[in-house]
């Protein structure tokens, strides 16, 4: 028999059967599509060596006048700036308590009480010492005189921390350590941790069990719900908010170690807000924008409130006839989801639609209208910019958006939405990859709490692939970060809350480590329709390898087959294709046959061309 040309449609597609995509591929793991071919994805490796606390989803990238990067880092723990390698906390205090907090320790015990009138503390929450004196043994000043992690909240006046050297090791008081910690203890709180899952609705589970009466609601707080930070640059500055929560400045002028403040406590401040869902900075005149933000005079979030300061001001917030200062509570909808600042207007998602949101001028400075009814964000990081478009993912598909809503065609729709665990959906993000023209979305899938998987949108190809986060791949926040020089992504650590920043699209590897991709394709087998058995007697591949090391790398071609639709795919014949590769006999008799290409390695890439088999029918059912 001749040989044959085997040249597959581009593209995962998972909307039909394996065998009702005949001709197409149905599977995929680390592989993106380019100019119609499979290739692996490129790999990753740590920006730097130095980690942050938490579990970051929150980015953002700028550069200053003087030319300095900085990268700020919302985690559910801190808030970090990263100037150079360094990771400098910081997090805003919350509260400061002088000359007020004393220290118990227990003979035998590394656990201190400690007493301070209405701390306000949590259990998980940060904060540090100063002006404390030795307790007579082994718990120092020097033990004392630090940042502690509050072990557990007893009272409204005490809690507990675990005693530690400077190092990190945990101390034992002895029999000299008594309790007297002194009354001239000095404590700085920064601001309560939030949650790392998300927390749905309010009432039942968003509060501990028997608090509350019977059938009450329990509002969800900023720091009981999913900590998640939006963050812009004001000019050379860094301003950040906490979804539900407090909104802060960090001034470069005061150096890259001095702690973010919040917009109350700014010299001259005139009615900011206090809490809000999203932050950012307009597109013109550069005034600071709070969506969901508080009435003035009030202390809770209006949901639909929109408010902005005076231009080229982050303290300034009361509407006068002579500043630009202002507000507008949305009409429709429940809540304000998310927003995005995009080609001359913002675009806001509630929770039955899409408002465009314009600069105007003197005197409304900002027009709001309605562009969408009905699509809305499955989560406030879901909405992305790429090809002069916005790209977003709603509770039920995907969709662009460029003067109006469209509905993205997607082959992999089915497979995506069946599999997402919506309890944890605010984890959900999107991003883009200029380079590969691609907008990823990372989710996770209904058995995990945390992403593990993701889908990647060709927009130039209109092709879709899908993937898992394994092989240390688990991507919590990504910027695309145009001032340095490759797309930074947040990696969440199982088991820890140390974490690291990763440079993407560098090499093939997993940080040094090999990472395994591959492709599968859909059933195919010889006309009419399968009535006979297949025999593949010969496989010459096309394929290349990218950044070839020796003639020892290899890609693995791996011939599946099966009888009957419904039947597992086994494995028929395996083969490792090198680069001195001509062709392969192959024995391998089935009536549905599947082609796997796969490879692990570090060092180098694949992407694959047109495969020619020789095949001939060989005996009908």
């Amino acid at each position: 028999m001749p040989l044959a040309k085997y040249v597959f449609k581009p593209g995962i597609n998972k909307e039909g059967t394996n065998y009702s995509n005949e001709g197409g591929w149905f599977d995929a793991d680390k592989v993106r599509f380019r100019k119609g071919r499979p290739e692996k994805i490129a790999g990753w490796e740590k920006n730097t060596l130095s980690t942050f606390q938490g579990t970051c989803r929150s980015l953002h990238s700028y550069r200053d006048q003087g030319q300095t990067d900085y990268v700020g880092v919302g985690t559910n723990l801190k808030y970090f700036l990263k100037q150079g390698d360094n990771f400098n906390d910081i997090t805003p205090i919350r509260k400061t308590s002088t000359n007020s907090i004393t220290f118990a320790a227990t003979n035998g015990s590394s656990t201190i009480t400690v007493t301070d009138s209405s701390h306000g503390a949590e259990t998980g929450d940060f904060v540090t010492f100063a002006q404390a004196v030795s307790l007579g043994g082994l718990i120092t000043a020097d033990v004392l005189n630090q940042e502690y992690e509050i072990l557990k909240t007893l009272t409204t006046n005490t809690y507990t921390i675990t005693a530690k050297d400077t190092s990190g090791n945990t101390v034992t008081a002895n029999s000299d350590d008594d309790d007297n910690g002194g009354s001239a203890v000095d404590g700085s709180y920064q601001i309560s941790v939030g949650l790392d899952v998300f927390v749905k609705g309010t009432g039942w589970g968003a509060d501990t069990w028997g608090a509350g009466t019977f059938g009450s609601v329990s509002p969800i707080s900023a720091s009981s719900q999913l900590r998640l930070w939006s963050q812009d640059n004001f000019g050379d500055d860094l301003i950040s908010c906490i979804r539900g929560g407090g909104i802060f400045l960090w001034d470069e002028s005061a150096g890259a170690t001095q702690r973010a403040v919040a917009f109350s406590d700014l010299s001259g401040a005139s009615n900011p807000p206090i809490i809000a869902l999203q932050i950012m900075m307009s597109d013109v005149d550069k005034h600071i924008i709070c969506f969901g933000a508080n009435t003035i005079g009030a202390s809770t979030a209006d949901p639909l409130l929109v408010r902005w300061s005076d231009k080229e001001s982050s303290i300034d917030w009361t509407p006068t006839s002579t500043n630009q200062a202002g507000g507008v509570q949305l009409s429709q909808g429940s809540t304000i989801i998310g927003a995005l600042r995009t080609r001359q207007e913002i675009l806001i998602w509630t929770d039955v639609g899409i408002v465009s949101m314009r600069f105007v001028g003197e005197p409304f400075i900002f027009s709001f209208s309605e562009v969408a009814q009905g699509p809305s964000l499955i989560a406030p990081n879901a909405a992305v910019n790429a090809n002069n478009r916005v790209y977003f993912m709603d509770r039920g598909g995907f969709y662009s958006y460029s003067g109006n809503a469209q509905r993205l065609a997607c082959t992999v729709l089915d497979h995506i939405y069946s599999d997402i665990n919506l309890s944890q959906q605010f984890k959900i993000f999107g991003t883009s990859n200029e380079n590969n023209n691609e907008v990823i979305w990372f989710y996770p899938s209904a058995n995990s709490l945390e992403i593990d998987k993701y889908v990647i949108y060709n927009y130039l190809e209109n092709t879709w692939s899908i993937g898992t986060t394994s092989d240390g791949f688990t991507r919590t926040a990504w910027i695309e970060a145009p001032s340095l020089d490759f797309p930074l992504a947040a990696a969440k650590t199982t088991g820890t809350n140390t974490n690291y920043l990763y440079n993407q699209e560098v090499g093939h590897s997993n940080d040094g480590a090999a990472f395994t991709a591959y492709i599968e394709s859909s059933d195919f087998d010889l006309a009419p329709d399968g009535e006979r058995f297949t025999f593949i007697s010969k496989l010459i591949p096309d394929i290349e390898f990218r950044d070839q090391q020796s003639t020892s790398d290899s890609v693995t071609f791996t011939i599946k087959g099966r009888d009957y639709p419904l039947q597992d795919l086994s494995t028929l014949q395996t083969i490792n294709v090198t680069p001195a590769s001509t062709f392969e006999n192959t024995r391998a008799r089935t009536r549905q046959a599947a082609m796997r290409i796969s490879n692990s390695s570090s060092d180098y890439g694949w992407r694959l061309g047109d495969l020619r088999l020789e095949i001939r029918p060989d005996g009908k059912r």
